[in-house]
């Protein structure tokens, strides 16, 4: 599933997301058994631990929706047969939503905080070759003795501090066309996707300076969290045309006062949230004291979006882009 705020608000045919249109991998030919075996093992390093893999991924068990644009770009979710956790259906398209419907579920249960609850002895207990996603009791270390590889998004990794790109979704989608045996579609997708961007950027307007932040509110009066320079916030921020207000933090995702806020005063506000609606997340920012005072508030200039629309780093994100864009056509 997605994974916000850490410890914190922190398919048989080949299906494309709606949001992934410009994803070419779709309807390519798929290669024979043998060709797809051709270049194993493979091993792949990810969150400082190498995978290794003998043959293509058969019986993958997805933990985290995060994977699922990935899978999706290459034409891999017929190679997933369980899944765990939470799958907005706002993220996809029609022909992937039922992709993903066909696709056993093992639990939805999530705590609090959006974190997945699930015992390692059901995920074993569905014979996986491949894990997709850490929890608190699935990951490398719990997973060690089984030799069952597990990847996880690489801003998701424990101890994560790199500033995240587009580049880094273009690495991560030809990580997964090697571990899957579709070097060629990843290479498509990837191909695809640097077009999309330039065509999303390329309408955007002249901000003169103008300032945005990214937000994880928590309605009900709780902890509001914000998005510094290690998250996808920034970068997409700046593609979008904006100056990230917290950009001086080096960190993915930490807390903030209603006095902090005020204090950055941004021009625009970017809402993430995994449940609820709009209404009622944009409510739990413009609730806040002293809230009618932030700019963003009193030019109403405040977008509400899904959480895998911003982070982690994956194709969603070029999607989020142009929702934000989109949201604010004019403001300069």
């Amino acid at each position: 599933m997605h994974s916000p705020p850490s410890r914190r608000p922190l398919m048989p045919a080949v299906v494309c997301t709606a949001a992934l249109t410009m994803t070419a991998a779709c309807g390519s030919p798929e290669p024979t058994k043998q060709e797809s075996r051709a270049g194993y093992p493979v091993t792949v390093s990810n969150c400082g631990t190498d995978q290794r893999f003998d043959a293509p991924p058969e019986r993958g068990l997805l933990l985290k929706s995060a994977s699922v644009p990935y899978l999706d770009a290459i034409g891999a979710l017929d190679r997933i047969t369980a899944k765990a956790g939470v799958y907005p259906k706002a993220y996809y398209n029609a022909d992937t939503n039922a992709a993903l419907e066909r696709i056993p579920s093992l639990t939805d249960k999530i705590d609090s905080s959006g974190h997945l609850q699930i015992s390692k002895e059901t995920v074993l207990a569905r014979s996986p070759d491949l894990v997709l996603g850490h929890t608190d009791t699935v990951n490398p270390k719990t997973l060690a003795s089984t030799k069952v590889p597990v990847l996880e998004v690489p801003a998701l990794c424990e101890g994560a501090n790199k500033p995240p790109t587009f580049d880094d979704v273009y690495a991560e989608l030809q990580t997964y066309g090697k571990v899957f045996g579709k070097q060629q579609q990843a290479t498509r997708a990837v191909t695809s996707m640097r077009g999309e961007l330039s065509k999303i950027t390329s309408n955007v307007p002249d901000r003169k300076g103008a300032t945005a932040a990214v937000l994880y509110p928590t309605p009900g009066g709780g902890t509001t969290y914000a998005y510094g320079n290690r998250s996808m916030a920034d970068p997409q921020l700046a593609a979008a045309g904006f100056k990230n207000v917290f950009a001086g933090v080096a960190e993915r995702v930490f807390e903030i006062s209603p006095e902090q806020l005020l204090a950055k005063n941004p021009d625009v506000i970017v809402l993430l949230h995994n449940e609820g609606n709009p209404q009622e997340i944009e409510r739990a920012v413009t609730s806040l004291p002293g809230a009618g005072r932030l700019a963003a508030v009193r030019n109403k200039r405040i977008h509400v979006q899904l959480f895998n629309f911003t982070e982690p780093p994956s194709p969603l994100a070029i999607t989020g882009l142009k929702k934000i864009v989109n949201a604010f056509p004019t403001v300069r």
